[in-house]
């Protein structure tokens, strides 16, 4: 759109076009309040957008987030959103080598299937009984948590009281979740099957004691109530497509190119300077909603920023010709890849590379996580694509945090990469190499994405995906009534920083909404 020529007050101005500010935004128009978001790339959409990362190739990949579960879908229907998600009918498969032979743990399927899986991996039904009370505690965990995180934050007391069970309680709020894994499993590769929920972009040991393991665990359990993660169909883009569309629909103006540079305010109003291709523009506002880090707010309103929380992910995404055999041929390679593909992720392992990482080295077997979105929904691929039987690969490593590649990124990265590759090929039957294919430049596709080049393309404040270590969800002292709240009365933070916030949720941007209809009101 045209920048205004003159000053014009709005009652809420959004900076930063991601999912969140979509979201505040399209909730704050469909209410009557007039809403300026100020987008600095030529696009919406932040680390939620579909793109087409391979020269001359029909293939619109999820480039960062890729997975949803933490999005309400009560935001779905109040904004009338057109998007929807498809289930993954393979929760996980990880493959192991027993007693010389290649083997494995497909978890989906069913429960019979799910339950001779593990039997025939550890000899008896111990495993798997224990894998359905553990699950069926979090999943009662989960049913009353998630609907809370669309609610004015609970008190410490209130939500342990909605829990109404001490012992998952326990295990997940107050001691280190390695405790219940290794209480409760025997098996080193169900153990850390169940670990990896609690590293997704946390750099973590199972028993650190200040819990952060145990925060990134809850999140990835209480998704939609259930803890399944669907894939976004269409890909991510598709999500931010349609709140841009609700948004506009409402009467919100969207302006891509103009970057916020500076907020002022006393607490009643506020002014933001912004930058435009133009030169530099001035908009008035009554709320000022932040769609970035806690680093970036504190930059625009001249507060001393926080230190930033260090990212530790490896994110690949790739494009196959086909998918490549497994040595384990009791799999079809299509069940395999369409969950969680786990790689060197036993629990020993696990501790070994958050062990090796913590000392300064990359981890001699990184562990890593993959699954092929094209499985579930083929339309990210063109027509020809799919005919010749195309399919994506993503893959998401643990344990490497930014500063292993402070001293050379590029070259840390080429030898993670090549080494996280050597940890798949060790379970295929034919090298993913030779399963790549090419772009227009006869160029293998595939990228990859370190922390240092999150924090460059995204301005992910020490390329953490959360903007900040994940919180509890519930309040403590400073956190305000919705966790959106900020020393500025009127300036809030929607971003994934805020309090419940992390992952593809769109809960701070609600929250953060609700805020402002509430301090409005009448």
């Amino acid at each position: 759109m045209a920048a205004h020529e003159g000053p014009r007050t709005y009652d809420a101005v959004i900076v930063g076009g991601g999912h969140n500010g979509l979201v505040a935004a399209a909730y704050l128009a469909r209410a009557g309040r007039s809403v300026l978001v100020l987008e600095r790339l030529d696009h919406t959409g932040g680390a939620a957008v579909s793109t087409r990362p391979f020269a001359g190739v029909d293939a619109r990949l999820s480039r960062y987030s890729y997975l949803v579960s933490l999005l309400p879908s009560k935001i779905v229907r109040d904004l009338g959103l057109d998007f929807r998600i498809g289930p993954r009918t393979i929760s996980s498969y990880t493959p192991a080598e027993r007693a010389g032979r290649p083997t494995g743990l497909l978890v989906g399927g069913g429960e019979a299937r799910t339950r001779e899986a593990f039997a025939r991996l550890t000899g008896s039904d111990r495993e798997y009984e224990s894998w359905q009370r553990f699950y069926g505690m979090t999943g009662r965990v989960a049913e009353r948590v998630f609907p809370t995180l669309t609610e004015p934050l609970p008190t410490r007391n209130e939500l342990r009281r909605r829990v109404d069970d001490e012992e998952a309680w326990r295990t997940l709020f107050e001691e280190p979740i390695g405790v219940a894994i290794e209480d409760r499993f025997a098996d080193d590769l169900v153990q850390g099957v169940v670990l990896t929920d609690a590293l997704i972009g946390t750099f973590a040991d199972a028993q650190d004691p200040a819990l952060p393991q145990n925060r990134c665990f809850l999140y990835h359990v209480i998704g939609g109530g259930t803890g399944a993660w669907d894939v976004p169909v269409g890909g991510m883009g598709a999500l931010t497509d349609a709140l841009a569309t609700a948004a506009r629909d409402a009467g919100a103006d969207i302006a891509t190119g103009h970057e916020a540079v500076r907020i002022d305010t006393d607490g009643r109003t506020a002014e933001i300077t912004y930058r435009t291709p133009d030169g530099e523009r001035v908009a008035a506002a009554r709320h000022v909603l932040v769609n970035a880090s806690p680093q970036a707010l504190a930059e625009l309103t001249g507060d001393t920023p926080p230190a930033p929380a260090e990212g530790a992910q490896l994110k690949v995404n790739m494009l196959l010709k086909r998918l490549p055999r497994l040595r384990d041929e009791s799999v079809d390679p299509r069940e395999a890849f369409s969950g969680t593909f786990h790689i060197a992720e036993g629990y020993r392992q696990l501790a070994t590379a958050h062990a090796q990482a913590a000392a300064g080295e990359l981890p001699a077997a990184p562990p890593s996580e993959i699954y092929c979105h094209s499985l579930t929904d083929p339309t990210i691929l063109g027509p020809d694509l799919v005919e010749q039987g195309y399919q994506t690969l993503t893959l998401f490593g643990l344990h490497t945090p930014a500063r292993l590649f402070d001293r050379d990124n590029d070259g840390v990265r080429e030898e993670l990469l090549k080494s996280t590759l050597a940890q798949l090929d060790a379970h295929l039957a034919e090298p993913l190499a030779d399963c790549l294919a090419t772009d227009a430049d006869g160029r293998p596709c595939i990228e990859a994405k370190t922390p240092l080049d999150l924090e460059r393309d995204l301005r992910l404040p020490g390329g953490n995906i959360f903007h900040r270590e994940l919180s509890w969800p519930y309040a403590q002292e400073g956190t305000g009534r919705w966790g959106v709240e900020t020393r500025h009365a009127n300036v809030l933070l929607c971003g994934a920083g805020a309090v419940r916030g992390g992952g593809v949720s769109g809960v701070p941007g609600h929250n953060a909404a609700m805020a402002v209809l509430e301090a409005t009101a009448g």
